[in-house]
Parts: C-alpha cells; structure tokens; sequence
C-alpha cells in the first residue's frame, strides 16, 4: 500500500505583514492515496503528485510547425503580490467559436490543471458542467493559507497556435454551487476572490496530466472531488481519470510532452517588470532542444526531487514558478515575518538531484526581503522565505535559465518524464 500523501497542496499566497505574499504551488498524485491538510500559516506546502510514469525510455518524440509560445510576464498582479508570473488564457465553450480570453492567470508549475474564477468570466459565459453521480462534478482544491472550491465544466482551452479540446477545467466560486462541504471549508480561509487568489486564476502546467489520477478515480477521497445535486447536497465522489481537471498541455495534439519557461535574468535590487516565453513541448521543435540541459528525473510518484542545501537534504524538493520565492527551513538567515533578512544579500549554493542520480549545482542569493518589497520592483531573484518542509524552487529561481518540466509517460529525448531541466 503506498504511503497517504497529501497531493494537491498549492500554498498560492500566503500574506506577510511586508504587504506582500509568499507562494507555492503543489503537484497532484494519481496513484497515491492522498490524505490530510496542506500547511498553514506563512510555509507554503510542498506537491505530491500526480501520474504513473512507466519505464518506456523511447525517446521517439513527434515533431511539430504549430506556433507554441505563450507569452508570460511579472509585474503588477492582482493584490501587487510581487514575483507572480502570469498570461492570458482563451476557453471556449468546446468545439465553438464563443471564446473569452481571462487575462491575470498564473503559471505554476507546481500544479496540473487550469483553475478560473467564474466571476472573471464574462456576464452570461456559461460552460457545461461535468456530470457526477447523477449531480454536478465540484472540487475543493485545498491550498496552504486556504481552499479554492467549485464546479468541474467542460471548455477548450485555447494558448498560442495550441488546443486542448474539451477538457475538464475549475470553476473557482461557480454560483450554481452551495457552499463548500464542511471538510473542504475547514481547510483554512475561502480563496474564492482576486482578492484572495491574487489572480483570475491559475495555469497548473506540472509534472502529470491530470491533478488527482486514479487515487481519486478509484475512491471517495476528502477534499477531493464531489457530487452536488440540486437539492443542495455535496457529496465525497470518485472522479474517473477522464474527468478530473487537466493540465491543458497534457491534451494539446502536438507539443504535449512538457513545456519550457524561459524569463531574462534580473539584477540584485529586482526590476520593475519582466516579459519571457511559456514555450510548449520538448525536442518538439526547434525552440525547445534540451541542448546542454541537466536533466533531474523526478520521483514518478511523488513528484520530489531532492535538495542539499547548507548542510541539510530536503528529499521534499521541487521547481515551482507558482512560489514566488525560495522557500526552505535554515537558521542561516535573520526573518522578518516568514521571510528572510539579512543586514547584505548572502550567496548560498545546493546540489538539486533526481531519482536518476544526475546532480547539479546551483548558486543563488538571498537578499533582504524588508527592502527588496519596500522599493518598487515585482521581479526580483533573491527573495527567500521560511519552510516547515521541504525546499520550493520557486520563481526567483527561474530568472536567466530555460527550466523544463516534463509530463510523466510523455517521451522526449532524454526519455520519460517526470522530470526537470535546466
């Protein structure tokens, strides 16, 4: 039997008295049995997982001319969150030409699934609702500092020159919906706003394809998936693999193996705004070769990586542009709140390795968090904050590198995801 893991943990944003927020996102599991509660307070949670990657090394990956760039940018967010990386996203009610593009979505690779607001949809935009059990199909989607619950709708979704065709995606605060269930409002404070999401929504493009995976397909879990009928009634249900919200990438006809990130670097005082690439797929065309990339397999699982970092190993480790900083435990560096202080930007270096035993070094800075949010930039590489587990690469780390996130079982040329390169 394999071990409970919590696997839909995303600790999106989690408030600080600096007037800013913290984040991290979560990746799901879809062959573990997911239990208990993301964490609270100021430490973002770490992923799970999703996905059963087999052992197919073919390396046959079909090549692709359709445009795949999306682009991506940090700057003013919704809540001024600082370091949050976000694009625009295109659903349709499927096989329609009935579109809206949700500007403000986040891109988190700590997750898998597109999560949206309904009230920034469009008045009248309506998407048909997956069926469960004779009701509604609805999801708590339990975050560190909170829960995002709602409907599970039909749309395509619509980034670049891609389509992914009638997939299952999150209607965050559907109106059609009665409140959360009990055991999903307990989870901590209702994330159901912009003001509380701090964006429309959130673009989980991770390691898996689906964000819950036969774990919930074979079992009623809690906080997972639920049946509401019109009555008003919410009930625990299994959610089969076909209908649980879904990494668009994942359903993409092309350019479906993983997607590259690829942000300018910045300088030590941050800059006011950055502009880079959501590039779709991997060794699918000629702007996303590995090249020289490092690549860090990741547990097909679990999801982790691990982490040696000043002298302590976090085997809960992983690359999330949905944090938006570095996240991890140490008494190296002076807090102000959750985050960290230091009377002068610190250098720090660790060793990031995969279940492969490829290993990398990476060196990186942590600045005063105090004064980086006191000036006036939204991009900064150097911002680090307290963990109760695990390390989060979050999205300082993704400043001047390609970092690569590979779907379990998808093939690309250094073999099958999951996994990481950079």
């Amino acid at each position: 039997m394999k071990s409970a893991l919590r696997v839909y943990a995303l600790a999106l944003v989690v408030c600080a008295a600096l007037a800013a927020c913290g984040g991290g996102g979560g990746s799901n599991n879809a062959s573990s049995t997911p239990s208990g509660t993301g964490s609270s307070g100021g430490t973002p949670s770490s992923p799970s997982s999703a996905g059963t990657s087999n052992s197919n090394q073919n390396t046959s990956v079909p090549q692709s001319n359709v445009a795949n760039v999306q682009p991506v940018t940090v700057g003013v967010s919704p809540g001024m969150t600082r370091n949050m990386l976000t694009t625009s996203v295109t659903i349709c009610q499927a096989g329609t030409s009935n579109c809206a593009t949700i500007d403000d979505i986040q891109v988190d690779t700590g997750s898998n699934g597109l999560r949206i607001l309904a009230s920034a949809l469009p008045a009248g935009f309506t998407l048909p609702a997956v069926a469960s059990g004779g009701g509604m199909a609805s999801e708590c989607a339990v975050f560190g500092s909170g829960y995002a619950w709602g409907s599970v709708r039909t749309a395509d979704v619509r980034m670049a020159g891609q389509l992914a065709a009638a997939i299952p995606v999150h209607l965050i605060a559907d109106p059609a919906l009665p409140a959360a269930p009990t055991d999903c409002a307990n989870a901590g404070p209702a994330m159901l706003t912009v003001t509380s999401l701090h964006s429309n929504g959130i673009l989980g493009v991770g390691l898996f394809p689906v964000d819950c995976g036969s774990g919930c397909a074979n079992a009623a879990l809690p906080r997972w998936y639920y049946s509401c009928t019109t009555s008003g009634t919410c009930t625990a249900s299994a959610q089969a693999v076909a209908q649980q919200v879904t990494n668009p990438v994942s359903s993409f006809a092309l350019d479906n193996n993983g997607v590259v990130i690829d942000l300018p670097a910045v300088a030590d005082a941050g800059a006011a705004s950055v502009s880079g690439s959501l590039i779709f797929g991997i060794g699918t065309q000629a702007n996303n070769t590995l090249g020289g990339a490092s690549v860090i397999k990741a547990n097909s699982v679990t999801g982790y990586v691990t982490t040696t970092a000043g002298g302590q190993t976090y085997t809960l480790s992983y690359l999330d542009s949905g944090s938006n900083g570095f996240f991890f435990h140490s008494s190296q560096f002076p807090l102000c709140g959750i985050w960290y202080c230091p009377g002068s930007t610190q250098a720090a270096n660790a060793s990031i390795a995969g279940s492969n035993g490829v290993s990398n070094t990476v060196a990186f800075d942590v600045g005063n968090a105090s004064t980086l949010f006191a000036s006036s930039n939204n991009a900064f590489d150097n911002l680090a904050g307290t963990s109760s587990q695990g390390f989060a690469w979050g999205l300082p780390f993704f400043y001047g590198r390609r970092v690569y996130t590979a779907i379990a079982s998808r093939n690309t040329a250094a073999g099958a995801g999951p996994y990481y390169a950079f």
